[in-house]
């Protein structure tokens, strides 16, 4: 069911309005000293002084004026951040007050705003089983606006007729493409890593932000991070961790639609349950760290703001060694 388009802008507004101040306060700094652009430009050239290096002798300068002159380089500030959300029907969890897509929605206005607030470009990428909504990189607030409010309000495209299938095509940017299969497809990071990386052939600030139920996929994710600066965010819900004591449970899988019965009035079944979700957070750190890949994880019963500047922290500390 489609969400109304008004409900659809009270929410992007009341996004708008709550995540604000938190760039203006919080993030903008982080943001600024964590990334950078991807090289040097030229600013000017200055008389030499001593402590400069000879290799910045600007030898035709030199020549002209009777006197060494050097040339001064910045860091080229300008970048690229490309926001891959998952928006697989186990986002749609929420066991309180925001689901898994709210929580990425929020977490997506914070790093597009304050990309827009240092006037860098901003792109975005929905996929599930493929990506089906690509926003191609631009400035500006209503363009992180309209990032916003797609995260929110995209729904997969309706499954066909049993046995109907339809080849996939390429839409113009901005548009959705189609690739129907029979029955349910789950989720495929690495097939959204395989289009970044025909998408963006500078280097760009990646965020993935998924629950990452799939299989598979770290390859994907180590080469993407071969050219870009691949960053995984892990939303998870506090359901998905420990379950309460409610006696018999009908628990659906939306990813594939399995369906199972079980017992949470055995304590050890809770115990199990619990451990194997604790063992899969743990693990999945554990890959990303032996991939070279940040890792944040943000669950819907938090801010998602400490995360954050937690890894900006870890990014800057790294930075200076």
């Amino acid at each position: 069911m489609s969400i109304p388009a008004r409900d659809i802008f009270r929410r992007v507004r009341e996004i708008q309005v709550r995540t604000g101040r938190q760039v203006a306060d919080v993030l903008a700094g982080h943001y600024v000293s964590v990334f950078r652009g991807s090289g040097i430009e030229f600013d000017e050239v200055r008389p030499y002084l001593p402590g400069d290096e000879v290799r910045s002798i600007d030898w035709n300068v030199t020549a002209r004026m009777g006197q060494p002159y050097v040339k001064r380089f910045v860091e080229e500030r300008q970048l690229t951040m490309m926001l891959m959300a998952d928006v697989s029907a186990s986002q749609e969890f929420g066991s309180g007050r925001r689901s898994k897509r709210e929580v990425a929605a929020e977490l997506c206005a914070l790093l597009a705003f304050s990309a827009t607030l240092n006037n860098d470009k901003v792109g975005l990428a929905l996929f599930h089983g493929e990506v089906e909504q690509y926003i191609p990189p631009r400035r500006g607030q209503k363009h992180s606006l309209r990032v916003v409010r797609e995260v929110l309000s995209h729904r997969p495209q309706n499954t066909p007729k049993a046995g109907q299938r339809k080849r996939f095509r390429w839409l113009p940017f901005g548009q959705r493409r189609s690739w129907w299969k029979t029955g349910r497809q789950a989720t495929s990071i690495a097939g959204a890593m395989e289009f970044l990386q025909s998408v963006c052939r500078r280097r760009a600030v990646c965020f993935v932000v998924s629950d990452f139920f799939d299989d598979d996929y770290l390859r994907s994710l180590q080469m993407a991070s071969r050219r870009h600066d691949v960053i995984a965010v892990l939303i998870t819900d506090p359901r998905e961790m420990e379950l309460p004591d409610v006696g018999l449970m009908n628990l659906l899988d939306p990813e594939t639609g399995a369906e199972i019965q079980c017992d949470t009035a055995s304590s050890e079944f809770r115990r199990v349950y619990r451990q194997q979700s604790e063992a899969r957070i743990t693990n999945l750190e554990q890959s990303f760290r032996k991939a070279k890949i940040d890792f944040v994880q943000i669950s819907t019963d938090s801010s998602i703001v400490d995360p954050l500047k937690n890894f900006f922290r870890m990014r800057e500390q790294r930075r200076q060694r």
